[in-house]
């Protein structure tokens, strides 16, 4: 579907059908995602961007995050989390994963989800569900340079399994 030309410089990458899912160290593009995600058929499009800030739990003063991941697991979770999402909301147009590990500045975007569906309320709820699932269940871990310091974020939870998705 894209060459190398249409995607970022990549530690993964699939693009399949309806579906592009990322890892990357290289920065978000978040309007390419938007540009990718829209049909003729979805009147919504709907976007998370998670950015890096400058106060996590329990810390002021954060400047940047490192992100690692265990890259084996990052994909197949991201396809099982798009899989469950297109199975609670069978109309959804396109989906957009992506994930930055690496070095991330303060103000940068770590993380992008965009959908596409025919009407807004499954676009917004398809959207919260895959960024909340991935969240809980897709093996990235971030250290944390704060105002006297690096350490790994507070935080942090042991990862979940990901979805099951009927067949």
């Amino acid at each position: 579907m894209f060459g190398r030309s249409h995607t970022m410089t990549h530690v993964l990458v699939s693009v399949q059908g309806e579906d592009w899912l990322e890892l990357t160290t290289e920065p978000l593009a978040t309007e390419r995602a938007l540009a990718w995600a829209e049909r003729p058929s979805c009147g919504a499009v709907a976007c998370f961007v998670g950015k890096v800030r400058d106060h996590a739990e329990g810390r002021t003063g954060v400047l940047a995050i490192d992100y690692e991941a265990y890259t084996a697991q990052v994909l197949p979770r991201f396809e099982a989390i798009v899989e469950a999402a297109r199975e609670r909301w069978p109309a959804l147009g396109r989906t957009v994963v992506w994930h930055r590990i690496g070095h991330i500045e303060l103000g940068e975007a770590s993380v992008v989800v965009v959908v596409s569906t025919p009407h807004r309320a499954e676009a917004f709820e398809a959207c919260r569900f895959v960024i909340d699932t991935l969240k809980a269940t897709v093996p990235i871990w971030k250290r944390e340079t704060f105002e006297g310091g690096t350490d790994w974020s507070l935080a942090s939870r042991p990862i979940e399994q990901p979805p099951k998705v009927d067949r």
